[in-house]
């Protein structure tokens, strides 16, 4: 299976090493960028399951960064994990949520947790690469004329991977919901949005559905 792509958005070289070391244990891609303009053209070309951004860097910050990548088509709907060394309080910290990002976190951080909340994002991520694969193989069967039988039993296959995402996805409000309201409120209607649309999709590969 294809790993996932995390990156990883910091001006400070040794901030970068340290993410690489903490978050390796997960076996996925891990991308570097420097800057908030290294990071968007990261994005032009590549799908990520998680952004790990450091708010505090030279030129385009974190938060002006989040506000492009929100922007775009392509890449409004990647989880940003907020990543900073200073604390003004709780209107610095809802400036993140207002930019797009699921969770904020503070550093010096505790390792296990950001592997944790990381490990939540790849998992959701892949499961739903999956789901798309095989409903598009599913599609592409039942245009082909393919029993009925046989699309019933994928769509069975998809719709217990839909479920297995949707405890995830309540794990991962269950979760963001310690840090503060604002991430749990903005983290489950991202993964709100992303379930519905896969819902959607599954039930228009039913037969006779319209």
């Amino acid at each position: 299976m294809q790993k996932a792509k995390i990156l990883l958005v910091d001006d400070r070289p040794e901030n970068l090493l340290a993410l690489e070391a903490i978050l390796s244990a997960l076996d996925q891609t891990l991308v570097r960028a420097s800057s908030g303009e290294e990071a968007l053209k990261a994005l032009l070309t590549e799908d990520f399951a998680v952004i790990l951004l450091d708010v505090q860097m030279p030129g385009m910050d974190g938060f002006e960064t989040a506000a492009h990548i929100k922007r775009r088509e392509r890449t409004r709907d990647i989880p940003i994990i907020f990543l900073t060394a200073i604390n003004h309080g709780p209107h610095h910290t809802f400036r993140g949520y207002a930019a797009g990002a699921v969770d904020y976190i503070s550093k010096p951080f505790d390792p296990w947790v950001l592997r944790a909340k990381v490990s939540v994002f790849v998992d959701l991520y892949m499961k739903n690469c999956q789901l798309k694969e095989q409903a598009a193989l599913l599609r592409l069967q039942l245009e082909a004329g393919e029993a009925p039988a046989i699309g019933g039993a994928l769509l069975g296959e998809l719709s217990a991977r839909l479920a297995t995402v949707e405890e995830q996805a309540e794990a991962l409000t269950k979760q963001l919901d310690g840090s503060s309201e604002t991430a749990a409120a903005a983290g489950a209607a991202h993964l709100e949005r992303k379930l519905a649309g896969l819902r959607r999709a599954l039930d228009a590969l039913r037969p006779g559905s319209s």
